[in-house]
C-alpha cells in the first residue's frame, strides 16, 4: 500500500500558495483492507474512505470510462493493480495531475510542472472531453490564478469548445453546475471566469442571457465602455475588488439582461430595461437553482438599481416605496447589498473605477430616517389594522420629506 498527496494540495504547494483541502490517493490496497485498517467508507459509488483520525479522504486509485451523458455517466474501476499513472491521468489539468509522497517527492507524468511554470491550464488527455463539468471547472480555475498569468491552452479552449458544441452541458444538474458558478464568483476575479465560458462558446449555452449582452452600445456619456457586457465584466471585476458577498456578486452579474432585449433600433438607450430584464433575471435563476437571497438580491437590483443611482433626485414617497420594497424594517441587510451592488454598478464604468458614490449614504441615512418612525404612539392614538398601517406610512413620508429637506440644505 502507498500513499500520495493528489491534486490541488500538491498544486498549491508548488505555487507557494496555502494549502487548505487534502486530497489522497492509496496505491496496491483493496476496499478491505481499508476497512481493516479503521478507515470508514464514503457512499456507495466511489472507492473513497475516511482517515479515522483526521476525516481525511483516501481514494483508491481508479480508472473511469464514459457510460452515460453528463457528469454522473461514468464507470469506476478500483484495483490494487491501478498504477499512479493510471490514476492521474484520468484527472482534468495537468497541475492537477501530480502526486506527492511523504517525501515531497514528486510524481509528474503528465508534466504538471513545467505548465506551471508556463502559467497554462492544459487538460491531461483527450478523456477531459468525457465530463462536462470542467469547461466550467476550468474557467473557475482561470478565474482563481488569471492573477498570476494563468491562461488556458488553446488546444484545451478548443476541447471545451467542442463541449460546449456537443449538447453535453444541457446534461448538467443545476445544483452541480451552480456549485462551480458559486465558487467562480468568489474567486478575485470572477470576470475571467465569464470572459473563459464566453470565449469556449459555453456561455452561450450556459447564460445566453449574459452572452446577449455582449455587442450591445450603450450611450458613451454614461457608459464610457459602451459595451453593454464588457460594462457587466467590469461590474463584476469591481464586486470581487469590494470582497463582496456571493449575493452581491450574483446580482451584479444579471443587473442589466434587460439591456439584451433592446431592439437595434432604440440603442443605445434602453428604456424600461430593467422591468424588461426581471424575467430574464428570473429564468436564470429558476435555471441554476441558485438560494434563495441570491434570488431576491438580483431580482430587486435589476429592478431597482436606477433607482438607487437616482436616489438624490427621488421624491420622498418614490424614496418611501423603494424602501418598502426592500422590506428596510425586517430585512436591514437586503438594503445594504442593495446599495453595494449599486455603487460596484457606478464603478463598473471605464475610467470612473475610483468615482465616489455619495448616493450610498443617502440611502442609508434615507432608511434610517423611515425605521425611525414609533409605532407606539400611533397605537395609544387608537389606530390598528389596516388604518395602524397607512397612519406609519404617513408618518414614514413626513420623516423622509424632513430628511430631504435636511440633506438638501
Amino acid at each position: 500500500m502507498q500513499i500520495y498527496k493528489v491534486g490541488g494540495a500538491v498544486r498549491d504547494r508548488l505555487l507557494g500558495k496555502p494549502v487548505t483541502d487534502i486530497d489522497w490517493v492509496v496505491v496496491g490496497a483493496t476496499a478491505e483492507e481499508m476497512l481493516a485498517k479503521g478507515f470508514r467508507p464514503v457512499g456507495a459509488d466511489f472507492p473513497v474512505f475516511l482517515h479515522p483520525k483526521s476525516g481525511e479522504e483516501y481514494a483508491l486509485a481508479r480508472t473511469e470510462r464514459k457510460s452515460g451523458r453528463g457528469y454522473g455517466g461514468f464507470t469506476f474501476h478500483a484495483s490494487p493493480e491501478v498504477t499512479l499513472e493510471e490514476d492521474l491521468i484520468r484527472r482534468d489539468l495537468t497541475i492537477n495531475a501530480m502526486a506527492e509522497d511523504d517525501q515531497q517527492n514528486i510524481t509528474d507524468p503528465y508534466h504538471g510542472q513545467r505548465d506551471l511554470e508556463a502559467r497554462l491550464l492544459r487538460h491531461v488527455s483527450s478523456a477531459f472531453a468525457e465530463d462536462p463539468l470542467r469547461v466550467l471547472r476550468v474557467a473557475r480555475f482561470a478565474a482563481r490564478y488569471a492573477a498570476l498569468g494563468f491562461t488556458v491552452a488553446p488546444e484545451t479552449i478548443e476541447l471545451m469548445r467542442q463541449l460546449s458544441e456537443s449538447g453535453e452541458l444541457q446534461a448538467l444538474t443545476a445544483e452541480r453546475s451552480w456549485k462551480e458558478i458559486s465558487r467562480a464568483l468568489l474567486e478575485d476575479q470572477p470576470q475571467v471566469f465569464i470572459e473563459v465560458l464566453r470565449e469556449c462558446g459555453a456561455l452561450r449555452i450556459l447564460m445566453p442571457e449574459v452572452e446577449a449582452l455582449f455587442g450591445v452600445p450603450q450611450p458613451e456619456a454614461h457608459h464610457p465602455e459602451i459595451d453593454t457586457g464588457v460594462h457587466t465584466l467590469s461590474v463584476l471585476e469591481q464586486s470581487a475588488l469590494h470582497r463582496q458577498p456571493l449575493t452581491v456578486r450574483w446580482a451584479c452579474l444579471l443587473h442589466d439582461l434587460g439591456k439584451g432585449l433592446t431592439p437595434e433600433e432604440e440603442w443605445p438607450r434602453h428604456i424600461a430595461h430593467e422591468n424588461k430584464g426581471l424575467k430574464l433575471i428570473k429564468a436564470v435563476n429558476e435555471r441554476f437553482k441558485a438560494p434563495k437571497d441570491c434570488q431576491e438580491l438580483a431580482l430587486l437590483v435589476g429592478q431597482y438599481h436606477t433607482h438607487g443611482h437616482r436616489a438624490l433626485e427621488l421624491k420622498p414617497s418614490t424614496l418611501l416605496e423603494l424602501l418598502q420594497s426592500f422590506d428596510v424594517y425586517r430585512r436591514p441587510q437586503r438594503f445594504e447589498e442593495f446599495i453595494a451592488a449599486c455603487e460596484m454598478d457606478a464603478r463598473g464604468r471605464k475610467g470612473l473605477e475610483q468615482r465616489s458614490y455619495p448616493q450610498a449614504d443617502y440611502l442609508r441615512g434615507a432608511a434610517t430616517a423611515a425605521r425611525s418612525v414609533a409605532v407606539q404612539p400611533l397605537l395609544e392614538k387608537g389606530f390598528k389594522g389596516p388604518e395602524l398601517g397607512e397612519a406609519i406610512k404617513r408618518e414614514r413620508l413626513k420623516a423622509l420629506k424632513v430628511y430631504k429637506e435636511a440633506a438638501s440644505a
